[in-house]
């Protein structure tokens, strides 16, 4: 009798044994799935990668590779970073720009890619040497090519086009801007908190800030109202959420910021795309889907791109091809 008794037991257990893993995926399954959670209201919305820009191969490249050595041929007549670059953007659709910035001599902000200048123009040494009224007599289109150095076509046309963080901000009173600090320098942190602080609340929410880990830090301590980016925001942000986002928990450091998240992992993220995209708008956090897997500025580019993006995705969409992208995507929306 006793050995019987031992026996139902040991099947009892072994019975729980099974049970209990399949009640952790049951709940991990519903607390986390898209398909049981309501859609996020709202739409996505696009953002164009330094305006309207000459692309380029993307071959062996690293941060120190000059871009401007290996454009594709031009499809159109604009250089990044300038104000008519980014007011073509947004006339082919883009709801946010995205422009960098450089510190000069005389402790301004130019809009400039490039911290130094040999590279895109006739220039040499770095944005830093030189005084925002020097840095617009270069030609920031002068060493643009396709074909090796076998012609310039952008030559002798982008003198005086390297505008201010001043300028774009006067030029684009009301439209959304994400500023790109170029540098880890805590004092380029401070000196753009004290060119933002001057604008009232509403232009306030309509900027985003990202950049080094440094100048990051010291704008939202001075400007904590501001929606900022780094790669520490963002570890800090995603790491304890992937490791306890299954609890539907979300960590502190994930409040009102902004998260770019490359399309080959987001699936798997906690809840994506309709549970986490919730979470995260419950923080007052915005999301930006850029393509690959975020090791360069990779984004969605040509219109069949748009298909990886799930239909219930709310977010932001990272492109460099606004002019591709732009109608591809309103044509879809009004569809």
């Amino acid at each position: 009798m006793s050995k019987q008794r031992d026996q139902l037991q040991k099947r009892w257990f072994q019975r729980k044994r099974i049970w209990i893993p399949l009640l952790i995926i049951a709940f991990l399954f519903l607390g986390n799935s898209s398909y049981l959670a309501k859609e996020p209201e709202g739409e996505p919305f696009l953002l164009a990668h330094r305006g309207m820009a000459q692309t380029f191969h993307m071959e062996n490249i690293t941060n120190e590779t000059c871009t401007a050595e290996r454009i594709y041929p031009p499809e159109h007549p604009y250089l990044e970073n300038t104000i008519p670059s980014m007011k073509a953007a947004f006339d082919a659709g883009a709801d946010i720009v995205e422009l960098d910035v450089q510190w000069t001599k005389d402790n301004r902000f130019a809009v400039f890619h490039d911290w130094t200048l040999d590279c895109r123009t006739n220039g040499t040494g770095v944005t830093r040497d030189y005084t925002l009224t020097e840095l617009q007599q270069f030609d920031i289109g002068y060493n643009y090519t396709a074909d090796e150095g076998k012609t310039f076509p952008f030559r002798g046309k982008g003198i005086g086009m390297m505008p201010s963080l001043d300028d774009v901000l006067q030029t684009f009173p009301d439209r959304s801007l994400l500023i790109h600090i170029k540098s880890n320098d805590p004092l380029e942190g401070k000196a753009l908190a004290d060119v933002l602080a001057a604008l009232p609340a509403e232009r306030l929410a309509q900027l985003s800030v990202y950049g080094g880990d440094k100048p990051i830090e010291i704008l939202k301590q001075q400007m904590p109202e501001l929606r900022v980016m780094s790669k520490a925001s963002l570890k800090s942000c995603l790491i304890p959420y992937m490791a306890v986002g299954w609890s539907g928990y979300v960590p502190d450091a994930c409040s009102q910021t902004q998260l770019h998240i490359p399309d080959q992992i987001a699936p798997w993220l906690w809840g994506w795309p309709n549970r986490f995209m919730a979470r995260m708008e419950a923080k007052d956090t915005r999301v930006i889907l850029v393509a690959g897997s975020g090791e360069v500025s990779q984004g969605f580019d040509v219109p069949t791109d748009l298909k990886r993006v799930p239909a219930s995705f709310t977010g932001g969409i990272w492109t460099n091809r606004i002019d591709l992208i732009g109608p591809a995507f309103h044509e879809n929306v009004e569809k």
